[in-house]
């Protein structure tokens, strides 16, 4: 699940960002990326299925992936974007994690969107690599934040 404040919800954003924004695509996924106005920047998402991708069942696992493998990428991403994933492939297409990291991972590297700064923060997910981020930033460990004894 995308975090809240993450979430393109309104129809009317989500409309603009499929009219107006640039589009890359690889495999069954299409990214459509247009940098938005919010102070302080941050990305928006949401993931998109119609029915050619198949039923309700498969519509949502291929959603679930799709989010699952955003979230690895979100803290490695350049900030300031609505990014809309359209789902155009099915189930046998898109079937497992793996296989959307990978899609992504392409996707953002045409995009220019991977953050060259947070990339010495780590390494964004590969195909098949847990992901071990959450919706919040990495934060860098400072020295002098060592536990003491009490």
């Amino acid at each position: 699940m995308v975090a809240r404040q993450y979430r393109l919800r309104e129809e009317a954003d989500v409309r603009r960002v499929r009219a107006r924004g640039r589009a890359w695509a690889h495999g069954p996924l299409v990214a459509r990326i247009l940098p938005n106005d919010l102070d302080p920047a941050q990305n928006r998402y949401t993931v998109i299925a119609g029915k050619r991708s198949g039923k309700s069942v498969q519509r949502n696992r291929i959603k679930r992936v799709t989010r699952e493998a955003i979230r690895g990428f979100h803290p490695y991403l350049k900030q300031g974007f609505d990014i809309a994933l359209i789902c155009r492939g099915n189930v046998e297409e898109l079937p497992d994690l793996a296989t959307a990291q990978e899609t992504l991972l392409r996707i953002f590297t045409k995009a220019s969107l991977l953050d060259p700064e947070r990339r010495s923060e780590g390494k964004p997910p590969v195909g098949g690599e847990p992901i071990v981020t959450g919706w919040s930033r990495p934060r860098p460990v400072s020295e002098d934040a060592t536990p003491t004894e009490d």
